[in-house]
């Protein structure tokens, strides 16, 4: 039996280090007897709210995660799109009274960092869980 029906969107920037996170989230969530059962992959993290938004909307998605890595370039466009993306995410959350697991790694991160973070994609997973489970 399934207890929570996660939905996940994932940025297709940096796809080698998003795609490992989505795997692992995939087996976390079975491991918590739970499921992804609908993802949505973005361009990148600054475009994830729309897609939270549809997931959050559909009756059949208990919660959201986000998945994504956001590595440090020459510029200080990491922390804007971090920063943006995840006030955005938290504001959805709160208008849809659902929870949302920021599963974002980032920003001053380097690509071997984010390589070394693929995990957060675990946390988020269980960030989820924990919050469908603890607001029934």
């Amino acid at each position: 039996m399934v207890k929570v029906k996660l939905g996940a969107v994932v940025s297709e920037f940096n796809y080698d280090i998003t795609q490992m996170m989505l795997e692992l989230a995939k087996e976390h969530a079975k491991f918590l007897e739970s499921e992804i059962t609908k993802v949505i992959a973005v361009p990148g993290v600054f475009d994830m709210p729309l897609a939270v938004k549809k997931l959050l909307e559909d009756p059949d998605v208990d919660a959201v995660i986000t998945l994504g890595a956001v590595i440090e370039g020459s510029t200080s466009h990491d922390e804007i799109v971090v920063q943006h993306a995840s006030r955005k995410i938290a504001d959805l959350a709160l208008e849809y009274n659902k929870p949302v697991a920021l599963g974002i790694s980032g920003p001053k991160m380097t690509r071997l960092e984010a390589h070394q973070r693929v995990d957060y994609a675990k946390r988020a997973v269980e960030a989820a869980v924990k919050m469908v489970e603890r607001l029934e």
